[in-house]
């Protein structure tokens, strides 16, 4: 039985009778659970009855919920929606949730513009673009696109399309872009060239194929002949990618055909994605939070259908499952709302449609036991690469946890530390930290890495002497925080299993210096010379080679670049704010608050170049004149 507090007891007993969403929260006040109901006061009290039967999950979230709160809606319907946002907004942890949802790619139309262009991006945004996805893979995106550039051949520069440029690139050459800049085509030619590609995405292949073929015949006899061969090439180029969509129903409907694999915990969503009887395309999506002993497969199913539909950029007319759903009739409406027009949720019992589920549901099934296959192989290089690392090195207890410290600066100035973090051999992104180097003048490697690893091993110092949990009780405001959310413990509160210094043997002990006047010699440490990749230890006179072939020796380096990579990216970004700042001080108007607004505005001086001047004149301290005279300096 759960014992529950007073506060939650009042709270239990002020529900009311009515739909909405609830919110169940931790101790630390880390939403854990979102759920709708159309009856608040049953579905939450349901799970505090004394003696209920709970799946093992639900039981370990009921445990750990110190305060539930409420929201009442209208209807179910709007109660579904609250839902979905919630559960993309804060990911709770009991949920159902898509994996890594925020990062699948979508290929984006700029439709909005006169000469559109066509992108790759991870969001969509309500500004008149065409959006296509999502797609589970970006090495995917890129091979359609490269496919379809050749048969559209789209813009991809920043040039502002006038018709009047002397000479244009390179892709116009190879006939790999129309070149409306020096006026090749006209923009209602150009547009109908990208709605075409659009009306592609969109699965109406044949559809296209027969417009070319008349526009064909039809420039052949204008007498347009170049024209024609150019239409021609097209149309061989695109009935190769056309031929290859699989013909799977008779029906000229648009269908998404859905079906999912279990397996120990794991679960893996199968979608094929129909459009006028053809089998255009099919996409995976992982799913985390499906414990064995948690929901069914038609309440992870009915999870599914409601936060990958809120970020579709296209619904169908109808969507195949293998198991009805109870929230069917809920979803339908919803989608309809979106769509404008009906969306039919249905099981099919026999004939085509169930042959579909059939195909989905097997492929679902193979996806996920290569995944596994695959996860249980780099788990294996994993546990192989600490094992080999705590032998070499010597150390007390496996490298579970391994920070590497890198010092990187521009021809000598803003350096800047980095710290990146490996857990179980893979990185783990929200403890990485950049720090500030605020002490030391000049390029000086040694200094910048003292200051570093002192203000790291301060914190840490504090929070062991708090008890080892919670943030230390002094901020740091040097140091660049990456998710740190409440709820998500300071990784600075954490010691290491290991730490890399990025250098040999110098900027290892000027790292000891630090470690034992900070009385903190019990975490190992060790060098990673990069020449012949050397690991020096304290005390030793000679360094540890490891094989060239050593698990170990892949992991350490694959630390030691991504320590590079994040230090160097942000450089980069320094690097691009000079530029625009140095070369937005030339223009004549812009003072230090007109080029920190553009700053604010723009992320560098490619976006201010292909800005309109009805968009520059919009940013706060601007007005019409100041944004031609920008125009006119770029």
């Amino acid at each position: 039985m759960v014992s529950i507090s007073t506060e939650l007891q009042e709270t239990l007993d002020a529900l009311p009778n009515k739909p909405g969403v609830y919110i169940m929260r931790d101790a630390l006040s880390k939403i854990i659970y979102v759920g709708k109901a159309i009856i608040l006061r049953n579905r939450v009290r349901s799970y505090f009855q004394p003696g209920a039967r709970h799946p093992h999950k639900v039981a370990r979230m009921v445990a750990n919920v110190s305060k539930v709160e409420w929201i009442v809606t209208d209807s179910e319907l709007e109660a579904l929606i609250l839902e979905c946002n919630y559960i993309k907004q804060y990911q709770p942890r009991y949920n159902v949730r898509l994996k890594d949802d925020k990062r699948y790619p979508y290929i984006k139309v700029t439709w909005q513009d006169d000469f559109p262009k066509v992108l790759i991006v991870r969001t969509m945004d309500k500004d008149g673009a065409r959006y296509f996805g999502p797609f589970t893979a970006s090495w995917a995106v890129h091979g359609t696109l490269n496919t379809l550039r050749r048969i559209f051949p789209y813009l991809t520069c920043d040039r502002e399309i006038t018709g009047k440029d002397s000479r244009a690139c390179l892709y116009y050459d190879i006939g790999l872009c129309l070149a409306p800049c020096i006026g090749a085509v006209d923009r209602e030619d150009y547009r109908n060239m990208v709605d075409r590609m659009c009306r592609f995405l969109e699965g109406k292949g044949d559809e296209i194929v027969r417009d070319l073929e008349y526009q064909m015949h039809q420039a052949a006899d204008d007498l347009q002949f170049e024209r024609a061969a150019r239409i021609r090439d097209q149309l061989r180029a695109l009935e190769k990618v056309v031929e290859k969509q699989r013909i799977v129903g008779s029906s000229f409907i648009d269908q998404d055909v859905i079906a999912l694999a279990r397996e120990d915990g794991q679960a893996c969503v199968q979608v094929f994605l129909i459009r006028q009887g053809k089998l255009i395309g099919r996409e995976y999506f992982l799913l985390e939070g499906t414990d064995p002993d948690g929901e069914n497969d038609q309440e992870i199913m009915a999870s599914f259908l409601k936060q990958f539909y809120d970020e579709a950029s296209h619904l169908p007319d109808e969507i195949l499952l293998g198991e009805h759903i109870e929230e069917a009739s809920i979803i339908e409406t919803w989608l309809r709302n979106r769509r404008g027009t009906k969306v039919t949720v249905r099981v099919p019992r026999r004939g085509k449609g169930r042959q579909l589920i059939e195909m989905a549901a097997q492929n679902a099934s193979e996806t996920l036991a290569m995944l596994r296959a695959q996860w249980q192989s780099d788990t294996n290089k994993q546990t192989t690469a600490i094992a080999e690392l705590q032998e070499a090195l010597d150390l007390p207890q496996p490298t579970n946890r391994i920070e590497c410290y890198d010092i990187s600066n521009i021809q000598g100035t803003s350096s800047v530390g980095a710290m990146v973090v490996f857990v179980q051999g893979t990185p783990r992104k929200s403890d990485y930290r950049r720090f500030k180097i605020a002490t030391v003048q000049g390029p000086n490697d040694f200094a910048s890495l003292q200051e570093v690893l002192r203000r790291r091993l301060i914190r840490l110092k504090e929070a062991r002497a708090q008890g080892g949990t919670g943030k230390p009780a002094v901020s740091d405001s040097r140091i660049m925080p990456r998710d740190l959310r409440p709820g998500i413990q300071d990784p600075f509160t954490l010691t290491p299993d290991l730490m890399i210094i990025d250098g040999g043997k110098g900027q290892l002990s000027a790292v000891l210096e630090v470690m034992e006047e900070l009385q903190m010699l019990d975490i190992p440490v060790c060098g990673l010379a990069k020449e012949r990749e050397e690991i020096f230890l304290p005390g030793r006179s000679s360094p540890v080679m490891l094989p060239r072939t050593s698990q170990g020796l892949y992991l350490v380096q694959r630390i030691r670049d991504e320590a590079h990579r994040f230090g160097l990216a942000h450089h980069r970004s320094l690097r691009q704010k000079r530029t625009l700042r140095s070369t937005l001080e030339e223009i004549p108007g812009i003072g230090p608050r007109r080029r920190s607004a553009l700053l604010q505005k723009f992320p560098n001086l490619e976006a201010i170049r292909a800005a309109s001047i009805e968009e520059l004149a919009t940013v706060p301290g601007m007005n019409r004149a100041v944004a031609q005279q920008i125009k006119a300096n770029l």
